[in-house]
């Protein structure tokens, strides 16, 4: 492949990443979108996106894209785009798992002269170590030689309408000059925000990684300074206002850190650091701290029911969130079920409510099954978890409405001001 006219693109993975990424592409040249997932399939042929990202007019105007489940069709393109989920199994521990069964589904249609361009996260050297090799024996296909290799990590930000996949800047790299200037190219011709090409694949790998690391450990340091304050009593918005008069402090808050990206990624690099012999320090310590502030609100909760001598030991309890972050449905890596199961451990009955997500969605993915409606005046407690615009707008009042009197309001979020809650990190 020489040139940007030969290229016929395949999309592999259809969800946060890859649909958008799809839909942009598909309004100037011919693309081809797969998906293992037949249901996922027949509902874009139908115009309807369960994540939200893309609205049905939009994916019914894409008459250029196309949906399949057969592997097969896949033979009739030369460039494929992997686009799907790298999470972490249960012991925190990188699970390539799909990105493994992807390479192998594309490796059994490579043929000379293609590229596949990688997007999911992982750590660096993942995609020519482990990726590649997959690539070589399903295909019988020499790398570099037959076939080639671009990496360029995805920066979707589900939920957000501001900066979506056209006006994110984009970082490319491929495993030859040719090949990086080739898939820097092809980005070119969507991304508005334009490119930045890394001078090799392990770059822009590490590059991705280290983006949310960063963010990890910045949250990680607001969270500790929350813990902090509380002890002084001192309101920790106030303060992080204050604070942020100066031009250079950085507008962290503190809260739960959850989703696809902020609270996996650091594992991916300190898996390979680990590797190498490298323990981290810094890194590591900042995900512990994080991972346990759901322990930690619930921990603040517990204490004032039982200085307002509410019997925590079978009180109701409700939270108000289950989606990783606001305004999206995305229940990926939420740590609004450690406070869930933390409140089950005090024997507290625990309802929660969120209107983007779906119920089925979230009894399979974690067996809780939300309320459609809170019970008004039924509540001890009522936890405000995600900052969905909904909440907003319904008030505090109405919000207090579902809890007894004496119940306690945590605004987590700080989604009202600080006399309209009993508590706050």
């Amino acid at each position: 492949m020489k040139s940007l006219s030969e290229i016929k693109l395949a999309i592999i993975g259809l969800g946060y990443v890859g649909l958008p990424l799809a839909v942009e592409f598909g309004a100037r040249r011919s693309v081809l979108g797969f998906d293992i997932n037949q249901e996922r399939i027949d509902a874009l042929k139908a115009g309807h996106d369960q994540t939200l990202e893309t609205e049905r007019e939009t994916l019914l105007a894409a008459t250029r894209l196309e949906f399949t489940t057969d592997v097969e069709a896949l033979r009739a393109c030369n460039c494929f785009i992997v686009t799907v989920p790298t999470p972490i199994d249960t012991h925190k521990r990188p699970d390539l798992t799909p990105l493994i069964k992807a390479s192998q589904t594309v490796g059994k249609v490579l043929k000379p002269g293609d590229l596949v361009i990688y997007e999911s996260t992982v750590y660096p050297g993942c995609t020519e170590e482990d990726c590649v090799p997959i690539l070589e024996k399903h295909s019988g296909l020499k790398f570099n030689r037959d076939f080639f290799v671009g990496y360029s990590p995805e920066r979707i930000n589900p939920g957000d309408k501001e900066h979506r996949v056209t006006t994110i800047r984009k970082v490319t790299s491929g495993s030859t000059p040719e090949i990086g200037d080739l898939v820097d190219a092809l980005y070119n011709e969507i991304i508005t925000a334009g490119t930045h090409k890394a001078p090799c694949i392990k770059v822009a790998e590490a590059a991705k990684v280290i983006e949310n690391t960063q963010r990890d450990l910045n949250i990680a340091l607001i969270n500790e300074l929350a813990i902090i304050f509380n002890k002084m009593e001192i309101d920790t918005e106030a303060v992080l206002l204050a604070a942020g008069s100066k031009w250079n402090f950085l507008p962290f808050r503190p809260g739960l850190v959850g989703g696809h990206c902020i609270g996996v990624d650091p594992y991916y690099l300190t898996h390979k650091a680990q590797s190498l012999g490298y323990h981290p320090e810094i890194i590591l310590a900042g995900r512990r701290l994080n991972d346990g502030m759901g322990v930690y609100v619930v921990a603040q909760l517990v204490k004032a029911m039982t200085r307002r001598r509410v019997l925590v030991d079978g009180a109701r309890i409700l939270v108000m969130g289950l989606a990783f972050k606001e305004n999206c449905p995305d229940l990926r890596n939420t740590r609004v079920v450690d406070i869930v199961a933390e409140l089950r451990d005090y024997h507290c009955s625990v309802d929660v409510f969120d209107p983007w997500v779906e119920a089925e969605d979230a009894r399979q993915e974690y067996g809780i099954t939300p309320v459609a409606q809170p019970e008004e005046a039924a509540y001890d407690g009522i936890i405000l978890a995600v900052a969905h615009r909904q909440f907003l707008e319904m008030g505090v009042e109405a919000i207090r409405r579902f809890g007894k009197p004496g119940h306690l309001l945590y605004d987590l979020k700080y989604i009202f001001p600080a006399h309209a809650s009993d508590l706050r990190l």
